[in-house]
């Protein structure tokens, strides 16, 4: 059975010589909190203490300026002429455009991604990139703020109150979806400490956001469709409204908010097996400030638990990460030729962005593989290292075995240090490594490596390092962050 072995507390991470502050701790951060880093990055972090590189990361995201907004971001119905063909077109557009964001801005774009998989919306559901934009723009503007302010904010997107009703839940005739999904998932988790008596009584205080004058377009409060009624929500009795039972929840369920929240970014950061003792006393920091995500973010990151052995390499990468990290961390580059295939790739793998599977997200961790789609993912990347050797720079790739291997001549420290710079704990044994230099000497005669006429200046180093990230992207390890 599979268990969490991390130890350490959410004590502040001192480097010593058990734990020492190293590249392989500097790329648990980037890939944690990001996308992971180039070789010039990872050198930089390695100048830095662990809470200066993770201070500088999210205040970094935090600064990053929001995209410019798409021409069509205010567009309704009556803008368009051809409303399929022009809406699909803009939903690519704008799937693209985060795609290139998370790899130029990638720490927002992972915790927006993440916030994509808890507060869902689905674009299949709602149809009207206007909609997609704002949603998205909020999920950005939100990443490390306030969450009582954030689910309150999103309640009112018009992408949610399409996706689950509320824009249909009137006085008269109140819709249960959103409610119940507020409590359920978004913020107390399902069957914690609320009722179904608890779901109708807050449906009807959040009735009257039903007002739009055509398709697509903005969707506001009309006071006229409002229950104005007393509700009885938690045992408590009032006239509440939108932003009333939103303050309620925090207000009568704060425990069970934190705890609720604090699992989700456990389980996705750090561990995909909850640790009580953690969550606690992330928890008792969300409260103690106000429900603000930075705080908690900032304890676990910098905390000895999360820089623990037994926390690094143990989250399956979704599809998403798995190439973008490796796009990222080879730094062979991309065009948009590749940010199309590697949409096209990510939806083939079942992770289509803005488009989760349901209203509880994607499963992640071990849902990512299975027999097909390992295969999958195999291929995914053979695709982008052969764009890559034959449409891009193939020198990249010359480079980073420069780089990486400071520029070794012994073709087993080469390849070691290749497959140590992908997988992030290495290789259980020599024979691996073995298997891995074998992979890189390719199709070279072994005399040129016997007379020490080899090194990385040899013409067919790119196509060599080539078959060797053919052979590193098969390694079960490999499928770890």
């Amino acid at each position: 059975m599979a268990q969490n072995c991390a130890n350490g507390t959410l004590a502040a991470y001192v480097p010593d010589s058990s734990k020492p502050w190293n590249s392989l701790r500097v790329q648990h951060v980037y890939r944690r909190l990001g996308f992971g880093a180039n070789f010039n990055e990872i050198q930089a972090g390695l100048l830095l203490t662990p809470g200066q590189l993770i201070d500088n990361l999210i205040n970094d995201a935090k600064a990053a300026p929001l995209p410019t907004p798409p021409s069509w971001y205010n567009w309704s119905d009556s803008d368009y002429s051809d409303f399929t063909n022009e809406a699909t077109a803009q939903y690519t557009e704008w799937y693209l455009e985060w795609l290139n964001q998370m790899l130029n801005t990638g720490v927002r774009e992972k915790f927006a991604l993440f916030w994509h998989n808890h507060l869902v919306t689905r674009f299949v559901d709602y149809l009207c990139p206007s909609y997609m934009y704002e949603y998205h723009k909020l999920l950005q503007q939100y990443a490390f703020g306030n969450f009582q302010t954030f689910v309150k904010e999103m309640g009112k997107n018009p992408a949610m109150l399409k996706f689950l009703d509320g824009r249909l839940n009137y006085k008269l005739l109140p819709n249960e979806n959103y409610a119940r999904e507020l409590l359920e998932l978004f913020t107390l988790g399902v069957n914690n400490n609320y009722t179904q008596q608890d779901i109708t009584e807050a449906a009807r205080a959040l009735t009257g956001w039903v007002t739009y004058t055509e398709d697509c377009a903005p969707i506001t409060f009309d006071a006229n469709q409002f229950d104005t009624g007393s509700k009885t929500i938690f045992g408590q009795t009032g006239n509440y409204d939108f932003d009333g039972v939103h303050d309620l929840i925090f207000q009568e369920r704060p425990t069970e908010v934190a705890q609720h929240i604090c699992t989700k970014i456990y389980t996705h950061f750090v561990h995909p097996i909850p640790n009580q003792t953690i969550i606690d006393g992330m928890a008792q920091t969300f409260q103690n400030n106000g429900f603000e995500i930075e705080p908690v973010l900032l304890e676990l990151f910098k905390s000895d638990h999360f820089f623990e052995d037994d926390a690094i390499s143990v989250e399956i990468k979704s599809p998403v990460d798995i190439l973008i990290s490796t796009i990222k961390e080879s730094n062979y580059g991309f065009d948009t030729t590749v940010l199309q295939l590697v949409g096209m790739l990510t939806v083939d793998q079942g992770q289509q962005l803005f488009n989760p599977i349901d209203v509880s997200g994607w499963n992640g961790n071990r849902s990512w593989i299975n027999g097909t789609s390992i295969t999958k993912r195999w291929d995914m990347l053979d695709d982008y290292f052969g764009y890559v050797l034959t449409q891009l720079d193939k020198e990249d790739m010359r480079q980073l075995a420069i780089d990486v291997s400071n520029n070794s001549n012994d073709v087993e420290i080469v390849a070691q240090t290749i497959t140590d710079y992908f997988i992030p704990k290495g290789l259980e044994d020599s024979a691996s490594y073995a298997q891995a230099t074998i992979a890189l000497k390719a199709t070279v005669p072994q005399n040129y490596f016997d007379l020490g006429l080899w090194d990385l200046t040899f013409q067919y180093v790119p196509e060599q390092v080539y078959k060797l990230m053919l052979w590193i992207i098969r390694r079960p390890e490999f499928q770890l962050a």
